[in-house]
């Protein structure tokens, strides 16, 4: 049987999503608890990885088990045993084919930046810092040299090994409200960092440092030197993810509400 779950943290205390040597992290604090369940070892897998410090509003994840439990009672027994950063919002049960990683075909991040002098000390896990000149309206001229499809190489670590650089963003918008920022992007998939390094070359165009007609060159270049310095992982936030699987998606859009 294989078993999904819907997972909420606040990233700051771990070394991101991924299990690592000798450093705590999300995988590792769920499968302890599943461990408790199951009395023996139990590997979750992810639909997608967070960095050190980064957050998620929505982060799916799945399991195989033989234990027999309904929905609301796998939420109760996972959350019994997690730290009170990681919570799991929702359960379903589901065949065997499905994959939380393989599966998905759209996912959403935000970006929470603020751009005033000083950044309230309750809040500096949460968002990203840029105390410099900040033109809101050169920083929207930016967004459609983002959207649709592009090969993205410019706009991931270099030590991100996978191939076929190319995707494609369907959706991007850029908010303003007093001195806080929130970038959100939507595409079929993200590179490393990628969201980190879009975000900092936007401010590089806000800050005048470059001209926005020059992301068409850092795209031409496929090279990440070009782009712009990665931003804090402080600010982001894997806000959702969704499958051709309406059983699912139902179950992202209840969890969001919670």
């Amino acid at each position: 049987m294989r078993v999904i779950l819907i997972c909420k943290y606040d990233g700051s205390n771990y070394h991101g999503f991924q299990i690592q040597p000798n450093k705590i992290t999300i995988q590792e604090v769920i499968e302890k608890s599943l461990r408790k369940l199951h009395n023996k070892s139990v590997r979750i897998h992810m639909s997608g990885r967070t960095d050190a410090g980064v957050h998620a509003y929505i982060q799916p994840i799945h399991f195989d088990t033989e234990l027999i439990l309904d929905n609301n009672s796998w939420v109760r027994a996972v959350n019994a045993y997690l730290p009170k950063d990681v919570v799991i919002l929702g359960a379903i049960t589901l065949n065997e084919n499905f994959h939380v990683r393989y599966d998905s075909i759209s996912k959403t991040y935000i970006y929470k930046l603020y751009i005033g002098k000083y950044v309230d000390p309750f809040n500096v896990r949460y968002v990203g810092h840029f105390p410099f000149k900040f033109d809101y309206e050169r920083a929207l001229e930016c967004v459609p040299y983002f959207l649709g499809e592009h090969d993205f190489s410019s706009f991931c670590s270099k030590n991100n090994n996978i191939e076929n650089k190319i995707r494609t963003i369907t959706n991007f918008t850029i908010n303003k409200e007093n001195e806080y920022v929130t970038f959100e992007i939507s595409g079929d998939g993200f590179l490393y960092n990628m969201v980190r390094i879009i975000v900092g070359t936007i401010l590089d165009v806000a800050s005048g440092k470059i001209n926005k007609e020059y992301i068409e060159t850092i795209f031409e270049k496929k090279d990440r030197k070009y782009a712009g310095k990665r931003v804090s992982p402080s600010g982001l936030y894997l806000k959702s993810v969704y499958y051709n699987n309406a059983e699912v998606n139902q179950l992202i859009n209840n969890c969001l509400k919670l």
